[in-house]
């Protein structure tokens, strides 16, 4: 089987909290309460680094505003 570059590997939840610069405890509430793009493989979360990036850029980890 050849590795396809046009294909995005999943990354753990050591690779994306490196990559945000956030916490584990942090993901795990984005993932529950607003909505992170991300998949549970067993007992492990993974995650595709362009979908986390897209989330963000649209304001998925923004802070709710209270009015």
């Amino acid at each position: 089987m050849e590795n396809n570059p046009a294909v995005e590997a999943w990354s753990d939840m050591k690779a994306i909290t490196e990559h945000l610069g956030v916490s584990r405890e942090t993901v795990l509430q984005w993932i529950n309460y607003r909505g992170m793009p991300a998949s549970k493989a067993g007992r492990r979360w993974r995650f595709k680094i362009s979908e986390v990036d897209g989330w963000i850029r649209s304001g998925g980890a923004a802070e709710k505003r209270q009015d």
